[in-house]
């Protein structure tokens, strides 16, 4: 029961739309539809993203501060990549239709398309899921910190970053000149695994979730969680029209 509805009022939904409430857009595949409470008032304490990628399109590294979030693959590939905080040890796990992947609160992940017309759906055990994203982590920590954190070259760090102007969401953005020397190598581990459904794709699978970290983190990889960032004002609802 949730306690703060009154069931009887004229105002009660039990209906809802996901298409009238675009959250974000990067082009006509890649973009996200959301559900909170402020959609649907009956919802409780649970959210949803739709969200809709092409291959090598990847919901930006980041970590939802109050909620854990089940990833369902509805169509295509993808595979959830995680930072385990005890291990250490960064996690892919390749997914096909039909089969989930669990992010802890505030685990540090992203989800990467393998295939074109991915289809997921990520159900939060939050009305209103907080989220950091990597990209803000980046573009507002000062390059003299990162430096100094880091020992790394100031003037190289700032002409790396320089092209992160905004939270980036889906990536990379629209306007990345950058080509690829290879696959995104959390796609080349999904690459070789096999279809769901048989013995070899069970093990190969389970493999990589408890075994050694399939490639490790880039130097300078941020472990470390910033400040709380609230994109879209979050703890007000999520509103209609996207960015």
């Amino acid at each position: 029961m949730i306690s703060y509805m009154d069931f009887t009022s004229p105002d009660v939904q039990f209906f809802y739309d996901l298409r009238s409430n675009r959250f974000m857009t990067k082009d006509s595949r890649n973009y996200i539809n959301a559900l909170g409470r402020k959609q649907l008032n009956t919802l409780g304490d649970v959210s949803l993203l739709d969200i809709f990628l092409s291959k090598s399109n990847i919901v930006e590294p980041h970590l939802h501060q109050n909620a854990s979030e089940l990833v369902y693959l509805v169509s295509g590939s993808a595979v959830v990549s995680l930072i385990n905080p005890f291990t250490k040890k960064l996690i892919n796990i390749p997914l096909q239709p039909q089969q989930v992947a669990n992010v802890p609160q505030g685990w540090w992940h992203y989800e990467i398309a393998t295939t074109d017309d991915t289809h997921i759906l990520a159900i939060f055990d939050a009305p209103y899921p907080e989220f950091i994203g990597g990209s803000d982590i980046l573009r507002l920590t000062p390059a003299e910190i990162l430096s100094h954190s880091y020992c790394l070259d100031e003037a190289k760090i700032k002409e790396a970053l320089a092209p992160i102007q905004g939270t980036v969401v889906i990536g990379p953005p629209k306007d990345c000149k950058l080509t690829p020397a290879g696959q995104v190598q959390g796609m080349q581990a999904a690459a070789n695994v096999p279809l769901a459904g048989t013995t070899r794709a069970a093990s190969a699978v389970q493999a990589r979730m408890i075994g050694p970290a399939a490639y490790p983190p880039p130097p300078g990889y941020p472990y470390e969680y910033g400040p709380a960032y609230y994109p879209l004002n979050y703890g007000s609802g999520w509103q209609p029209g996207g960015r």
